[in-house]
């Protein structure tokens, strides 16, 4: 961080999107966003399958809801995880008060380890659960691909997170 503790020596300072934009710590922000929209958009458009001789349709991954629930879930709420967090990077320079700053950089911290963890959860459960799914299931491969992105994306996004601990620890 820049000058001070918590970047404080800057405190005050105009709002200058230039500068948002080319911090690395906003472009991992933005890069977990785009990996959380993938993940649930995913799920949502192309994870649920019916059959014809059954009237309900079921989860793609080994037809466990939870399965499909929890990758919904967890991209959504990081999703809005990442909208709140750019929100307060934007904010972030008008913060004056040193233990405001210092709050704010350790909840990033915080939250940031703790969505690493939630995408190693997803990313095992849905990896497992896509292992042993039933190819009588899915006898067309519908969705396989939108599966698969799912999976990819979940296991990228524990390294976004965990890198912008990382960041922000510095």
């Amino acid at each position: 961080m820049e000058g001070g503790a918590y970047g404080a020596g800057k405190a005050g300072g105009a709002f200058d999107p230039y500068t948002l934009v080319r911090q690395p710590h906003t472009i991992l922000r933005v890069v977990s966003w785009v990996f959380s929209i993938v993940v649930f958009g995913s799920i949502v458009n192309e994870g649920y399958l019916n059959s014809p001789s059954e009237s309900e349709e079921f989860c793609i991954y080994n037809r466990n809801p939870n399965a499909c629930g929890y990758g919904v879930t967890v991209g959504v709420l990081a999703f809005l995880t990442c909208l709140l967090y750019l929100a307060l990077d934007v904010y972030f320079p008008q913060i004056s008060s040193v233990k405001d700053r210092k709050k704010a950089v350790l909840s990033d911290i915080g939250v940031s380890a703790f969505w690493a963890f939630l995408w190693f959860v997803g990313f095992c459960f849905l990896a497992n659960q896509w292992q042993v799914s039933e190819p009588k299931d899915n006898p067309l491969n519908e969705g396989t691909d939108a599966a698969r992105a799912a999976i990819a994306f979940s296991f990228f996004s524990i390294f976004t997170w965990i890198s912008r601990v990382i960041w922000a620890s510095f």
